[in-house]
């Protein structure tokens, strides 16, 4: 994590020049769905902190603070941000962190880092020392302010409350829910500039709308149903055994021959017959 926040500083001083801690710049919040080890399953006891307008959460096992509408969490030497008690975070870089969290002293801290330990816990942490002299040029005056002319603290979200476990939004019905049941709106710059960006990020196009489309097993039966398309079929006839037709025999003329038979003795007789001598003139 350390890497990642020195990578994180440096990427924002290479887009943005050197200005004031009160001009506008860029936040650089990163994607709203970071995972920081918090995992809140009911809305956090928020007890304000003295003189400031800022609430802790003392039962909470982490750096955790409401302030101008959004919850924060400081939690291996970064700043997070949500506008809701169990996110999804935002990266905050050190460079725009808003000015009354910083102020915060170190008693109210419930898991202050190692180098924490040194310092007056009465007193804001030393974040110039921590952070470098970069950093404390860019913030000149963040630890000096009219201590009574502190605004006055947001009120905070309670209608969150009914929103645990199971019944915890998604992602894209969080500001909507917000939109509709907390009116607030936040007053430093910082705050709003973090707050448009992690809402816009956190707002995705509304998803199409799902066509439903009946599968192919549906629409099997009524393939089955349509009529097939006829294939000719090329019918063999079966063979024809041609019987020739009968053969009727006719008989020899049984009955001529005995004409012939007759005719012959007339022949004979022909033969036979004395020649008569023609009469002599």
């Amino acid at each position: 994590m350390q890497r990642i926040r020195y990578v994180l500083i440096v990427l924002w001083m290479l887009m943005c020049p050197v200005i004031s801690a009160e001009a506008q710049v860029s936040i650089g919040i990163g994607s709203p769905n970071v995972s920081i080890g918090i995992n809140l399953p009911l809305f956090p006891e928020l007890v304000p902190v003295p003189g400031y307008p800022v609430y802790y959460a003392p039962r909470v096992n982490a750096n955790y603070f409401f302030y101008d509408g959004m919850y924060w969490v400081y939690q291996n030497d970064t700043w997070y941000a949500s506008t809701w008690y169990n996110g999804p975070w935002g990266v905050v870089p050190p460079e725009v962190v808003p000015l009354f969290l910083l102020r915060v002293p170190v008693r109210y801290y419930p898991q202050p880092p190692v180098y924490f330990r040194e310092w007056q816990s009465n007193a804001p942490p030393r974040w110039g020392q921590h952070w470098g002299h970069g950093w404390e040029q860019q913030r000149r005056g963040w630890d000096r302010w009219n201590r009574n002319s502190a605004p006055a603290r947001a009120p905070l979200p309670v209608y969150q409350r009914q929103y645990s476990g199971d019944r915890y939004p998604r992602v894209e019905q969080q500001h909507t829910l917000r939109s509709q049941s907390y009116r607030y709106q936040p007053r430093e710059k910082a705050v709003q500039q973090h707050f448009k960006q992690q809402v816009g990020q956190k707002s995705p196009a509304p998803a199409p709308v799902p066509i439903l489309v009946k599968p192919p097993v549906q629409k099997a039966p009524a393939v089955v149903q349509k009529v097939p398309v006829p294939v000719p079929v090329h019918k063999v006839p079966p063979p024809v055994h041609k019987v020739p037709p009968p053969v009727h025999k006719v008989p020899p003329p049984v009955q001529k021959a005995p004409a012939a038979v007759q005719k012959a003795p007339a022949a004979v007789q022909k033969a036979q017959a004395p020649k008569v001598p023609a009469p002599a003139q």
